[in-house]
Parts: structure tokens; C-alpha cells; sequence
């Protein structure tokens, strides 16, 4: 069995989750939950970024393992 096609979603189940999520959150929550999503990616977008700068992790390493510290 492929496990592509069990996560594959067609837009009859994409609908049944989306009618499932307005009845348990309503509509004033769903905005405010997807904002919180989408501060949370954007969060973790900027923390990828900046692990990823050249000499980020040699700073935060060297400082860290002097002796004497």
C-alpha cells in the first residue's frame, strides 16, 4: 500500500473538515486561529533563517566553549 495515496485528500474531504472545523470553532475563531498559525510559521521561518546565516553557529559556539566561562 502507498502512502501517498492514504494522506492524498480530495476536495470532497478538504470540504467535511472544513465544515467540521466552522462547527466546533465557529466563525470568529477559525480568523484568529489561522493568524496564530500563520505567526507561528512565520516564526519558525525567520529562527531557520537565522540558524542558516554563515557564522551564526561559529559565534554562538565559540562563545560558549571558551575556557575560563
Amino acid at each position: 500500500m502507498n502512502t501517498l495515496t492514504i494522506l492524498s485528500l480530495s476536495w470532497q474531504h478538504i470540504l467535511i473538515v472544513a465544515i467540521l472545523l466552522l462547527l466546533l470553532f465557529g466563525g470568529k475563531k477559525i480568523p484568529e486561529l489561522m493568524r496564530g498559525v500563520g505567526s507561528g510559521i512565520k516564526e519558525f521561518k525567520d529562527a531557520v533563517k537565522e540558524e542558516d546565516k554563515p557564522g551564526s553557529e561559529n559565534k554562538n559556539s565559540s562563545n560558549n566553549n571558551t575556557p575560563g566561562n
